[in-house]
């Protein structure tokens, strides 16, 4: 029996660069430097192994995987058993795993007696127990009984105190460390982090940690999972259950838009944990600890589990049933819509099928186009880029991937901070990097750590400024190269234009990098007052025909809608009457006081949301809405990259968005205002949106901003005749931040980075070590540190760790801050 490698991956194996070896007595044909681990693994020979990672390089730590190669005549064998997790294979090498040959199976036992001298047999109570590798080969490849009691030892195994906190995540458990140092190689090879070490020699040798340096990284839970044994642990989880005890339902991250697997381990309708899940194309086995640790806000207690109508004798919020509940809104929203008409801001934070059902809502049931997932203005720029550039690309149609951010030799950072924004993505490039394969360049401020980590060569750009840093690297780019620009380009006039005007002039490849999880399907479904579900222009006659004809209704409305901050303005100055409003944080929006306003201001209000807001407490209709575990659902992440998950709990105090959105609806149409939305579940929406398909026509031409675009770059010192100095701010949110999504997880919070103000190191010198800030919303007093390559002009503070925010505590977006000393005086 022949096996080959599967050859329908990007690149394909030549036959030349194949070479054939023999193992356990079975041929099979590997590419050139396979290791003898994987060879195995082809015919489905399993070979003990601990240190052994598929995705960290080889080190031969453990050497558990000792496998026979004996000279077979052709000088490919050697004398003595070797570790399979290093040997590439050979032509015409002979083979004999543990399954085949006496002599590697008396080395694998022999391996694993002294791994069990002084490793303790403490699995009943080690949170390992019953996923443990070094459990579960000890019974596979190791003896029966053990020779370690006797009357020189006397049973006595090494013992530490117990445990070391590494982190607030993350404790060690020395005594059961085996020294695989799968842990320091993900720190070093995978996140870049400074990290434990190896200390000591021989039966001395141990995990060792500085008092100085705790392992504060955004990836630190990864070495939990990859641990072969129980020495590192969760915080978090610790003794709080066993596996066998659990049961896991596959899932997809919520927090960016990076679309990364995970798995959901939960317990009597409590989610317990989260794990990375194995998906080589999106995020291969890693995530975030925001990704595996922020959970705890959907068990708040704060949760709402049951809908809300406010009371017309007293005012107060009251628990009302759902048919209630659904016939209130229905009449509020009728109301509202006869009165001037009814805005809906639905968030980032919605799968495809929720967002879907919003924008069906909007314009068969409310008649309008009033609709924005965006928390910021939506300019025209921004409409056009999004239907031009975002809507309908993706992996099968000219999308980039990451697969792609592997193979590009430049890929171009606009206004995106991926280890902060989009953590799969700074992970698979910096395993580019690390490859020698990809140059990263960074129109940025600074070089942040991230940055660093990805030895990313700093275009120094004022906030304000990337249109024109831009176009100066056009020479360098060409149809290789890859342009990543986030979401907060969306604030900078001309930035989204220059960037779709140097992809079109280089052949550069461009992808919109959004922050939250939602956004992307958000612009599928049509979530947006320009666009249509699947791409189609609302301006566009023969798209309004096409989507009206499919949701079998006469017509849908016109013109082009409000878009969030349009529909704020309406709401407050009495043009617009209702408001249905999800998962919107006014301190997330371009004007948080407005928008308290505008919600305050309108006559009628429906929200829904996962827990007790402030936008539920001003509301008049209160629906309580599942959160992923409790609903099935689709991301789209930024590659444009399908990604669904089913529920993994079913709990009936909450409803799927489009659920209770189908209710209310249903409710308008007996009242003869619209039609219902012809869909009740997941199925049937997920079945719609395939029949409706994409848009075949024309999509909308990228709009040039209107008027010649502004120049805002900060001189190094501009000051007033009072002595005032102006500095341009830069911000934007760490990966770790006040997020209501991070709620409830102490040991979580306590491993987000310190907020502090970014200041060059003149700025310092004058004003250090503690600055205040005043913008046009107010001020703000932090700890000032030095940025060693920051441009001159610019002040940088995190954008959520502070307060309520930067843009509700400090200045509006593009706005510019005077910096003195913390006592209001020049130092």
């Amino acid at each position: 029996m022949t096996a080959t490698p599967d050859t329908s991956a990007d690149k394909t194996v030549e036959r030349t660069d194949l070479v054939t070896v023999t193992i356990d007595g079975v041929q099979v044909s590997v590419p050139k430097d396979t290791l003898v681990i994987r060879a195995a693994e082809q015919i489905g020979v399993q070979i003990p192994r601990f240190c052994d990672h598929p995705l960290l390089a080889p080190v031969g730590a453990c050497r558990q995987c000792l496998v026979d190669v004996p000279d077979a005549g052709n000088g490919r064998g050697f004398p003595k058993p070797q570790a399979s997790c290093t040997l590439p294979v050979a032509e015409g090498m002979v083979v004999s795993t543990q399954v085949t040959s006496p002599v590697a199976d008396k080395a694998q036992q022999g391996v694993m007696e002294l791994l069990l001298i002084n490793h303790p047999l403490d699995c009943p109570v080690c949170d390992k127990g019953g996923e443990c590798p070094l459990q579960n080969q000890a019974m596979s490849n190791g003896r029966g009984e053990s020779r370690f009691s006797d009357e020189r030892n006397r049973g006595v195994k090494r013992t530490f105190p117990k445990p070391i906190n590494l982190s607030p995540t993350v404790l060690l458990d020395r005594e059961r460390c085996i020294v695989c140092q799968r842990c320091t190689r993900f720190a070093e090879e995978i996140a870049g982090d400074p990290f434990i070490a190896l200390v000591e020699r021989g039966a001395d040798q141990q995990i060792g940690i500085a008092e100085d340096a705790p392992f504060l990284s955004y990836f630190s839970g990864n070495v939990i999972q990859i641990c072969p044994v129980g020495a590192l642990t969760s915080e978090q989880y610790r003794f709080r259950s066993r596996p066998f005890d659990l049961v896991s339902t596959p899932g997809i991250a919520e927090h960016d838009a990076c679309g990364c697997a995970i798995r959901v381990d939960h317990r009597r309708g409590k989610v317990l944990r989260r794990q990375a899940g194995d998906d080589p194309a999106v995020n291969e086995e890693w995530i975030s600890d925001k990704d595996r640790f922020a959970f705890a806000y959907a068990q708040a207690d704060d949760r709402l589990t049951y809908p809300q109508v406010r009371d017309p004798e007293d005012g107060a919020l009251r628990p009302a049933s759902w048919p209630e509940a659904f016939a209130v809104a229905a009449r509020g929203l009728a109301a509202a819509k006869s009165a001037g008409g009814v805005g809906v801001l639905t968030g980032g934070r919605l799968s495809i099928e929720d967002a879907y059902a919003y924008s069906k809502l909007a314009r068969v049931a409310l008649g309008t186009n009033d609709i924005d997932f965006r928390a910021r203005p939506l300019s025209a720029e921004e409409a056009s880029f999004l239907a031009s550039h975002v809507a309908l690309s993706g992996p099968g149609a000219g999308g980039v991937t990451y697969a792609d951010l592997e193979s590009a030799p430049k890929v171009v950072l606009v206004g995106l901070e991926p280890e902060d924004e989009a953590a799969a993505v700074f992970l698979r490039l910096r395993k580019s990097v690390r490859a020698g394969g990809t140059e990263v360049l960074a129109l940025a401020p600074f070089t942040s750590r991230g940055l660093g980590k990805l030895s990313a060569r700093l275009v120094p750009t004022v906030p304000g400024d990337e249109p024109a840093a831009l176009r100066s690297l056009a020479d360098e780019l060409d149809a290789t190269s890859v342009l990543l620009v986030g979401e907060r380009m969306a604030v900078v006039p001309g930035a989204l234009s220059a960037a779709a005007e140097v992809a079109a002039s280089t052949g550069a490849r461009l992808a919109w990098v959004p922050r939250r999880a939602g956004d992307r399907g958000a612009v599928e479904a049509g979530c947006l007052p320009n666009l249509l579900p699947g791409g189609r222009p609302v301006a566009d006659a023969g798209a309004r025909v096409d989507v009206a004809t499919a949701w079998g209704v006469d017509a849908l409305p016109g013109a082009e809608g409000r878009d969030a901050d349009g529909i704020v303005a309406a709401l407050a100055a009495g043009e617009l009457a209702g408001l249905v409003i999800a998962g919107v944080d006014p301190d997330d929006t371009a004007d948080p006081v407005a928008t308290r306003a505008a919600i305050d201001a309108a006559g009628f209000v429906v929200a829904l949301d996962l827990r007790r807001t402030e936008v539920t407490d001003r509301a008049d209709v209160v629906f309580p809405v599942a959160p992923t575990t409790d609903k099935s659902g689709t991301y789209v992440n930024w590659e444009g990259r399908v990604r669904s998950w089913e529920a993994a709990l079913h709990n009936p105090a909450s409803l799927p968005e489009l659920r209770a959105l189908a209710g209310i609806a249903e409710e308008l149409a007996r009242l003869g205002e619209g039609g219902s939305l012809g869909f009740r579940t997941v199925e049937e929406v997920r079945a719609e949106i395939a029949q409706l398909g994409p848009w075949d026509g024309e999509p909308s031409a990228l709009v040039e901003p209107a008027g010649p675009l502004v120049e805002v770059r900060a001189p190094a010192s501009l000051e007033t005749d009072g002595g005032t100095v102006i500095r341009r701010l830069a911000t934007w949110r760490q990966l770790l931040d006040n997020g209501s999504m991070q709620d409830g997880d102490k040991y979580l919070k306590a491993t987000a980075r310190t907020p502090v103000a970014l200041v060059t190191p003149a700025d310092y010198d004058r004003y250090g070590p503690t600055v205040t800030l005043t913008g046009d919303r107010g001020s703000m007093t932090l700890p000032a540190e030095i940025g060693d390559d920051l441009v001159e002009g610019v002040v940088w503070v995190p954008a959520n760790s502070v307060g309520n925010g930067v843009l509700a505590d400090l200045a509006s977006p593009g706005a510019t801050v005077t910096i003195t000393g913390a006592e209001g005086v020049h130092g």
